[in-house]
């Protein structure tokens, strides 16, 4: 395989930014983004094809003899699958969420491998999955913090209306249905960052032999966050729960992200 650092980064890159798609996609049913992450993925299985393609014709042999090699092909066979369905099935739900346990695959391959055989810039692109791990966590907690000061302002401009209390302010909170409209997409994006942000932490503790709990309050902590807002996603879009109620709930959400942020990683075994 290409001993490159620069290049496991890119297609990381690629695919996070294709699963990304892929969720708006599923979500909210965007036939454009689900082109954009198609042709992402595409990318994606094209560098690993010329990886395999390598690996036969100039090492004379197939990369399932040890399990880290049976790792890649295992990731290269999620993807083909993933991109054969999303092309000849319209099936999005199996798409999704076989590319997001396909990144997880190719991340533990790409990790492990980095680690064994590039010696310094190995341990380097470990650390940087650590680094990736955390900015991306803190993103998707910005992006539900935008989340939920649009359902604050939705609450406050409903009570406005309702009371008909305070005329001269409504037109600077905004319209209820756009508040209504940028909370739910904030959601949106929040939801697979912070999905892979986890996946990256775990494939990090494995790789780096980190003293990693599962029982851990930060990490039980952030996998109950994800949880909380992917029901808000099912009540948003499954039960249609719209305007004051999905806002109190959103609201709510929030502070349970707030001790998570703060109380829990204040008792975590080894997160800040």
């Amino acid at each position: 395989m290409i001993e490159s650092k620069w290049l496991y980064e890119i297609i990381l890159i690629i695919y996070g930014l294709s699963l990304m798609g892929y969720f708006i996609d599923f979500i909210q049913r965007n036939r454009r983004v689900n082109k954009i992450a198609f042709w992402l993925l595409s990318m994606v299985w094209a560098i690993q094809t010329l990886f395999l393609v390598s690996e036969v014709l100039f090492k004379a042999t197939f990369p399932i003899f040890t399990i880290y090699d049976s790792l890649f092909f295992y990731a290269w066979v999620l993807i083909s699958f993933s991109l054969l369905i999303n092309k000849l099935f319209p099936v999005h739900f199996i798409v999704f969420f076989t590319n997001v346990f396909g990144f997880f695959i190719l991340l533990l391959y790409i990790t492990t491998r980095a680690q064994e055989g590039m010696k310094q810039q190995g341990i380097q692109l470990v650390n940087e999955v650590l680094v990736s791990h955390i900015t991306l966590a803190i993103v998707s907690y910005g992006f539900f913090t935008l989340s939920f000061l649009f359902s604050i302002m939705y609450i406050v401009q409903y009570r406005l209306l309702k009371n008909k209390k305070g005329l001269k302010w409504m037109w600077r909170l905004g319209d209820l249905q756009r508040l209504d409209s940028y909370s739910f997409k904030a959601v949106t994006l929040g939801v697979p960052l912070l999905l892979i942000a986890i996946i990256l932490g775990v494939v990090w503790a494995y790789v780096a032999n980190a003293e990693f709990y599962w029982f851990d309050l930060k990490t039980v902590g952030s996998i109950l966050v994800l949880i909380v807002y992917i029901i808000y996603l099912f009540l948003r879009i499954i039960k249609r729960y719209q305007g004051k109620s999905i806002s109190l709930y959103n609201s709510a959400a929030f502070l349970i992200l707030l001790i998570n942020f703060f109380l829990f990683s204040f008792l975590s075994n080894f997160h800040f």
